[in-house]
């Protein structure tokens, strides 16, 4: 096992070292111990069921039976993309420090057993997927080739973060689907709002590896940019609190919900002015703040 040829640290954290030996390469393959991850992925859904419901007053006993299916499909299939990401990464990451100590990097676990593991997060997610409305199935369908085909992206373009945004929000046109039966214009421009905050997200979190990332050959928009990374981010967050004022718009929102959309963009601007990129350490902390962004605008959607 892992914890008897590689450093302990591994296994560090608040969930690992309480499961069993066994099951713990296995919780860091689907990156169980870190739910930023999940939680980026099922924002975009939130917001779709709130909007779509009318704000949570109306949500009803669907609504809330959505946003649980939702919560345990975000779960699985981010877990599902890390396996797959990590099986096509796993002759780099041996190279990265970051990533040395992953499962399939440092053989703590075969690819069979990776394959294996994801096999079984499919075959929930399926049995999640067809509870859904028709049109949501379809868009869940068409998701899994978005997560199949990501990792490659950053073999071949400075811009991975947008194919990253176009898996990651797919859950923005599901929820939608999933309440109402089709995919509506406000369900479309919360989608590519969804892209664009992704795209700033990523980009920052980037910023970690980019001697890592041009030494084994990965292409990154923090590669891309350099220093005008912070403009560049700076932007997309701009371009992504527009289009998700245009959101309020198409659905009629109430006054909460600019406010609370306005009240979200200051307060991550005052964060995000103070972005220090060459700082790996102020990178993933500005990262992570992406929660508590994600969570007012849910709020925003909540008080439709």
């Amino acid at each position: 096992m892992l914890e008897n040829n590689k450093s302990d640290i591994a296994y560090q954290g608040w969930l690992l070292p309480k499961l069993p030996s066994f099951m713990r390469p296995y919780a860091v393959l689907m990156r169980a111990d870190r739910p930023v991850g999940v939680m980026l992925l099922l924002w975009p859904c939130i917001w779709s069921i709130l909007l779509a419901s009318g704000g949570a007053l109306h949500l009803g006993l669907h609504g809330l039976n959505m946003l649980i299916l939702f919560s345990i499909g975000a779960f699985l299939m981010r877990s599902a993309g890390c396996i797959v990401n990590d099986l096509w990464d796993r002759n780099l990451d041996g190279r990265v420090a970051r990533t040395a100590n992953r499962p399939l990097a440092s053989g703590a676990l075969s690819v069979k057993q990776a394959v294996a593991l994801l096999a079984v997060l499919l075959g929930l997610s399926l049995l999640i997927l067809l509870q859904l409305h028709l049109v949501a199935i379809l868009l869940g369908v068409v998701s899994v080739a978005f997560v199949a085909t990501y990792p490659a992206m950053k073999r071949l373009t400075y811009w991975p973060q947008i194919f990253l945004g176009l898996t990651f929000n797919f859950g923005a046109l599901m929820g939608w689907a999933a309440m109402e039966g089709r995919v509506s214009l406000a369900a479309l421009v919360l989608y590519i709002a969804g892209i664009f905050w992704t795209l700033a997200y990523d980009t920052i979190y980037a910023y970690q590896d980019r001697e890592d990332d041009a030494m084994v050959g990965i292409k990154s928009t923090a590669l891309l940019f350099g220093d005008k990374g912070p403009f560049m981010v700076n932007v997309f967050y701009g371009v992504a609190f527009g289009l998700f004022l245009l959101v309020g718009l198409l659905s009629s929102a109430s006054i909460w919900f600019y406010a609370l959309t306005f009240f979200a963009a200051v307060r991550f601007y005052l964060a995000l002015k103070s972005w220090q990129p060459q700082d790996a350490a102020d990178c993933l902390k500005l990262f992570k703040k992406n929660i508590i962004l994600g969570f007012f605008l849910a709020l925003a959607c909540a008080l439709l």
